[in-house]
């Protein structure tokens, strides 16, 4: 088993988002944490909640003046449902503050670090040397999602990810480290550092003509909205 997991050990963790101090001669090349308002918006969808329950609200005082009620009677058929909706807006809101919040991602020189869980804390430690491709989802700002293909068959369920995991992948789960920032920044440090550890240089199979205008397209990294959802290979890797 090459991808190790810990528990329980984030408030006696020795090193800031590490299970234990890291071995003689590996350096932390990044450690970073996801954003919070990115967070709330692209994972947990506060936005399009609030839409929706605003919808709902809309239509049901809608439905009351159509029915010949005032306006004092419609917002009087908005007194039960509303405080329900800001109660489930908070609920997603703070659920995405607290993913954020306990999250830290680790990149070395050896391996990816992934410290996640609200309640149970879990440590995942994915080696350079297990991946097998990575892409890049860029956001609003440079923020994006760096999403991990696992090699052989070693795998992480997907509840234990979960929402650090790319969506609908169930069989075959694909780490992400969800909103960096600076992520292009992030992918390109990934990317070189899994051609120091393999001894081997990465091909992405997109042409700059596939790729979107918000992905950028860096060794080992594919845009995810072209190459990575068509290609299974995603790239190929050549000695150097």
């Amino acid at each position: 088993m090459t991808i190790e997991s810990h528990g329980h050990e984030h408030e006696l963790e020795p090193q800031y988002g590490l299970p234990e101090r890291l071995p003689a001669g590996e350096n932390i090349l990044w450690q970073g944490s996801p954003d919070f308002k990115a967070m709330a918006l692209r994972v947990f969808h506060v936005r399009k909640a609030a839409l929706y329950f605003a919808a709902l609200l809309l239509l049901r005082a809608s439905l009351v003046l159509a029915d010949g009620g005032s306006g004092v009677d419609a917002l009087f058929a908005l007194a039960w449902p509303l405080p329900l909706a800001l109660t489930a807006l908070a609920a997603l809101t703070a659920l995405a503050w607290m993913t954020a919040r306990t999250a830290v991602y680790t990149l070395t020189d050896k391996r990816v670090v992934m410290r996640i869980g609200i309640v149970l804390t879990l440590t995942f430690n994915i080696p350079l040397r297990t991946l097998k491709a990575a892409a890049l989802r860029r956001g609003v700002g440079n923020i994006g999602d760096i999403v991990i293909e696992l090699a052989g068959p070693d795998q992480i369920a997907f509840l234990h990810l979960w929402p650090h995991v790319r969506p609908w992948r169930v069989a075959r789960p694909e780490p992400m480290l969800r909103t960096v920032a600076n992520a292009p920044h992030v992918a390109a440090l990934l990317a070189k550092a899994w051609s120091n550890v393999t001894g081997a240089a990465a091909q992405s199979d997109a042409s700059p003509a596939q790729a979107p205008a918000t992905a950028v397209v860096t060794p080992l990294i594919v845009p995810l909205d072209t190459a990575l959802s068509r290609n299974p290979s995603r790239w190929q890797a050549s000695p150097t």
